[in-house]
């Protein structure tokens, strides 16, 4: 008996290990193939946007020259920008607070096949080192920037677009639309439950996760949350910058500091939030945490779904482990080559966002059409309503770009916070593994982790939001006792 779970075990380890073979032998060629589309890609967009705008817009894919930036640390910064044979032009920053720091390095650094002919085609875009020195004698930090980076400051400085909005390949439906004709620069909110003014309330912030919107979250939990709990908390749930309802700038470079101050705008101080519980999914959870270390006092409760969190081995490079973990350039499964394909390909990305974003009035209209309106659609116009430059410098700069942030942030909830901490995560989830869940708990001991089997990255919440409706009425009901003693 015991000779034959021998020889099963050895051949199922066979069988494994031919799979993975089979499976790096694929990736390798289709990723190759994909590498040689996305540079072909880039050229005939480059072509396209001159024909239609009168100019094309740098992209993330090629070579560099040396430029230098000098950071002043007094009221206004100033950035000198120095190119080979030209002139110095000066960029203040004076309406944004927006660092380079800020600017995820994956944006323009991935290797691939075809990173060498990206090099030489420095008469296609230029990519720039940046030298940021302190005017205070803080130091010298060496790191790199795009042309497109440049620009798109160069626009924001100048308080004009730098291209039209919607551009050509966006979606110019009402939906999509609808904040270019307000004069608000404020995020869409979702308000629910409690009167406001009511002094005994209590407030919960709802930040979703990637390519979706508060429909995530309003869709789902708001219509199960008891009568109780409506009349006690106010609900805010927010559609991110780039996202759902909310404003989609075209000069927007999506930074975690971007997308943190439109929070904050939107919510805390539009509907003067004191304190505040917070509920996120998924890229959500960075920011959430983010909020966090900017008001620790303010935190009732925090509860992560599902959060992106890689903790980066000694000697690596946080920005390019975490891409190579979240989207590693494999076929299959096929959830992994989805990541991959909207993480590695700047333009293939884009090609899918022409497809399915600029149409989503149609695949909403077919989606309907074949399920005779059986099932609701905000999950589809979730995934559909935004930009691509939103999708891609936002899950660049969060998820990539703070991956030498978030050990800090983490150890001020466990330091500096006494509030609540609670994790959910399914084990069928194949985008983000229950192992990140597990590397957010060892940060934050106290934090009490719960593992729902049969649920992915979307059924944690969706399909079992009566029983989690019920599970953060709980929390919330005992971070509000606990405070209270």
């Amino acid at each position: 008996m015991s000779v034959k779970k021998s020889n099963m075990g050895k051949a199922r380890s066979a069988i494994l290990v031919t799979g993975r073979a089979i499976n790096e032998g694929i990736s390798l060629l289709v990723f190759t193939l994909l590498d040689l589309l996305d540079f072909i890609l880039c050229l005939v967009y480059k072509v396209i946007d001159f024909v239609v705008e009168a100019e094309w817009k740098p992209c993330y894919c090629c070579s560099s020259s040396a430029i230098q930036a000098m950071s002043v640390t007094s009221g206004s910064k100033t950035i000198l920008v120095s190119e080979k044979g030209e002139s110095t032009k000066i960029v203040r920053l004076t309406s944004t607070k927006l660092q380079l720091e800020d600017v995820s390095d994956t944006l323009y650094t991935r290797p691939s096949v075809m990173s060498e002919i990206s090099k030489s085609s420095s008469m296609i875009c230029d990519k720039m080192a940046v030298k940021s020195v302190s005017k205070n004698g803080g130091g010298t930090t060496t790191f790199r920037v795009s042309s497109t980076i440049v620009e798109m400051l160069q626009g924001k400085i100048g308080g004009k677009q730098v291209f039209p909005i919607p551009r050509w390949s966006d979606c110019d439906c009402t939906t999509c639309c609808s904040w270019t004709k307000s004069s608000k620069d404020t995020l869409f909110v979702n308000v629910d439950g409690a009167i406001p003014g009511d002094k005994t309330s209590e407030n919960v912030l709802f930040i979703h996760g990637f390519i979706s919107s508060s429909k995530f979250w309003t869709e789902t939990l708001f219509p199960n949350f008891l009568a109780a709990t409506k009349a006690k908390y106010r609900l805010f749930a927010v559609d991110l910058l780039g996202f759902g309802q909310s404003p989609k700038p075209t000069d927007s470079l999506y930074t975690l500091r971007e997308h943190v101050e439109m929070i904050e705008r939107s919510v805390l101080e539009m509907h003067k939030v004191e304190s505040f519980h917070i509920v996120a999914h998924s890229l959500g959870c960075i920011l959430a945490l983010a909020l966090v270390v900017r008001h620790p006092s303010k935190i009732k409760s925090l509860t992560l779904i599902a959060p992106p969190y890689f903790p980066v081995p000694n000697g690596e490079q946080a920005t390019q482990y975490v891409l190579r973990r979240l989207a590693p350039r494999r076929v299959f499964p096929l959830i992994s080559m989805g990541a991959s394909l909207a993480c590695w390909y700047e333009h293939i990305s884009r090609t899918i966002c022409l497809l399915i974003c600029k149409n989503h009035r149609v695949w909403e209209f077919l989606t309907k059409l074949v399920t005779r309106n059986r099932i609701r659609t905000y999950l589809v116009e979730g995934f559909m309503c935004h930009t691509h430059n939103a999708a891609w410098h936002t899950l660049h700069n969060i998820i990539c770009g703070t991956a030498n942030k978030i050990d800090k942030y983490l150890d001020v909830v466990c330091n500096q916070l006494k509030c609540n901490v609670n994790i959910f995560h399914g084990r069928d989830d194949e985008l983000l593994p229950i192992e990140c869940s597990y590397s957010v708990q060892s940060k934050i001991p106290r934090a009490q982790i719960k593992i729902v089997d049969n649920k992915d990255h979307i059924t944690i919440v969706v399909n079992r939001q009566k029983a989690f409706a019920r599970e953060l009425e709980a929390i919330w009901s005992s971070s509000s006792s606990s405070s209270s003693e």
